[in-house]
């Protein structure tokens, strides 16, 4: 089905049995009209010189040129607009495309030219960049999916396609210039062919089965009503199954159970050939690994098969502070240390945050800490001017609420934090896990979610953290930030060293997320140029001071910073690549590797 809000005319079939008359007809309908492209490329650019271009081909081509008048016949076959919309990728890029394609094209979803969805799929969360596709399409079902890209793996150069879930990408990772756009997530029948995630309850295990386009959140209502959840988290669930598992999926949780991609059993993954392959562990292995932290380069997640556990029905949820950054990451390590003892010995999510700005202690996440009371920073006499938050729960059934004071108090009595700056609640599992969307309508509210997120995400090996902490948190941010500065540290043994996920070579590792928002005020280090000159300034320090940090979320201008971001996976990334995605049509805005209809790529 085609969508097309934009149009002035609905579309028309072309009926007649010539090809020439059939192309005359395409040439003399209704001028359409769509929103002009900001891509480099020229060509066509409004629907009468695509008429007189195409009719001129026709008349010079028509007996000489069989690939066109094949072409021309699919005209008598393919809707109309859809054809509009692959001409428009001959024309503006240069694309040969054979007429079987279009005949695949016939989707039962929508292939859409309608404003508003170009110019959702235009942007993203991170708000730093705006490149428009040709076409967005929702997808009915897998086969959709494999319909396009077989479609743009077929012709003679292929187009760019790229798989957008929740459109939280910071960097344009999900965008296609010129290319088509697939909205995994959305209300357009997007679903396996169950309609919901499908629940399995084995004897040995249990686990969902779910489309990859579904936000975490829809998975987590899903399971509860079997009494069942996830293991590992995202802190926000409005992220798609397939953007997480595509990057790594990490949270409070990943200490103890690894990230998302270490709690799959299984895939559907549609590759850069169109072909839909079943992979896992024990089937198309080195499909499934490479997928899983793959940055979306080998294929299109349309499917994952997610392992469950009980889920618990409340949270004991507690802050102690820190002023001494060693002591704060002793006990971090001391209780990450604890992931092989039983529940009744472990924290069973542990996070931590920065706090260089008084403001960020009373206002973010602000329920902890009374604004009739507000923490001072000064009075905590904190080193530098700088404090440290552990951020720890303990699940429970209220049939064990009994038990989990003294659970909490044997755990806590081992750490070394602030006396007297313990803050404590308790909420339903669902309402802790879904904390950030809540935080998420407050800034909404005021106006301030969809402004620039000039995000950094990094992991900086054990080793180095002190001297991260004192070059960066207590020497480039200074004592104003402006958004809240994640750390916290996980067990590499919890990770599959065959994903495609980059991490420091050593048994911990830190994740430091500098999770900004860029202001439109006049105070200069809220501003999107200050962020991001300073994000660049900790990556210049990190790499003067011989830190060898990876970036989480990567991005990266050149082949050569991505070549030295794999280091000795670059290989087997690039093998990967050539085998599942020759044409190199997937993910373009990773910028990894530039598409065959181009010069160059990151291996040459």
């Amino acid at each position: 089905m085609l969508r097309r809000k934009s149009l002035k005319r609905n579309p028309a079939y072309v009926s007649t049995t010539s090809p020439h008359a059939a192309a005359t007809r395409f040439c003399s309908l209704p001028e359409l009209s769509f929103q002009q492209s900001k891509s480099p490329f020229t060509g066509v650019r409004t629907f009468t010189n695509l008429r007189l271009h195409l009719l001129s081909s026709i008349n010079t081509h028509h007996n000489h040129n069989t690939t066109l008048t094949t072409f021309i016949q699919t005209l008598m076959a393919t809707k109309l607009l859809l054809t509009f919309v692959i001409y428009r990728l001959i024309s503006t890029v240069g694309l040969t495309v054979e007429p079987s394609e279009l005949l695949r094209l016939g989707v039962d979803g929508l292939l859409s030219l309608d404003a508003a969805d170009v110019e959702t799929a235009s942007l993203d969360f991170g708000g730093m960049s705006r490149v428009e596709p040709l076409a967005v399409l929702h997808p009915a079902s897998a086969e959709d999916v494999v319909g396009l890209v077989r479609a743009a793996y077929s012709s003679a150069h292929g187009f760019k396609v790229s798989a957008r879930g929740h459109g939280h990408s910071i960097n344009g990772q999900a965008q296609a210039a010129d290319g088509v756009v697939i909205e995994m997530n959305g209300s357009k029948g997007t679903r396996l062919s169950s309609g919901k995630p499908a629940v399995t309850l084995g004897e040995k295990s249990n686990y969902v089965d779910v489309w990859g386009g579904e936000l975490w959140i829809d998975v987590l209502n899903s399971t509860l009503e079997y009494g069942l959840a996830p293991k590992s988290w995202t802190d926000y669930l409005y992220l798609t199954v397939g953007g997480t598992l595509s990057n790594a999926g990490i949270s409070g949780q990943a200490f103890n159970h690894g990230p998302q991609i270490s709690n799959v059993y299984e895939l559907d993954v549609v590759t850069g050939k169109g072909e839909l392959l079943t992979c896992s562990k024990e089937k198309n292995s080195e499909l499934f690994h490479g997928v899983l932290g793959g940055l979306g380069q080998f294929g299109i997640i349309t499917r994952a098969r997610i392992t469950l556990e009980p889920a618990p029905q409340r949270v004991r949820w507690i802050r102690v502070l820190y002023s001494d950054f060693s002591v704060f990451t002793k006990d971090q390590e001391y209780l990450i240390s604890l992931h092989g003892e039983p529940v009744s010995e472990k924290f069973d999510y542990i996070e931590g945050f920065v706090i260089v700005d008084e403001g960020l202690i009373n206002n973010w996440r602000s329920s902890f800490f009374s604004p009739s009371n507000p923490v001072k920073i000064s009075s905590l006499g904190a080193d530098g001017g700088v404090l440290y938050c552990l951020e720890i729960t303990k699940n429970y059934h209220e049939s064990t609420a009994d038990t989990v004071d003294q659970e909490v108090e044997a755990l806590l009595k081992n750490l070394d934090f602030i006396p007297a700056s313990v803050f404590t609640t308790d909420l339903p599992y669902v309402d802790f896990l879904d904390r950030v969307h809540k935080a998420e309508l407050k800034l909404r509210s005021k106006g301030l979610w969809d402004v620039p997120h000039p995000w950094l995400n990094l992991f900086v090996p054990k080793s180095r953290i002190a001297d991260f902490d004192k070059g960066v948190f207590k020497g480039i941010l200074g004592n104003k930030t402006s958004g809240p500065i994640l750390i916290y540290p996980m067990n590499k043994s919890k990770w599959d060293n065959r994903s495609s996920v980059i991490t420091p070579e050593e048994d911990v590792f830190y994740l430091v997320a500098l999770l900004r928002s860029a202001l439109d005020s006049e105070e200069e280090t809220q501003t999107l140029e200050y962020l991001n000159s300073q994000n660049r300034q900790i990556l210049r320090f990190c790499k003067d001071a011989e830190i060898k940090v990876k970036q989480y979320l990567p991005s990266y201008s050149t082949p050569q910073e991505w070549m030295d971001h794999f280091g000795d996976k670059w290989g087997l990334f690039l093998k990967r690549k050539m085998e599942h995605d020759p044409k190199r049509i997937l993910a373009t805005g990773q910028r990894i590797f530039q598409p065959s209809t181009t010069t160059t790529t990151a291996s040459s």
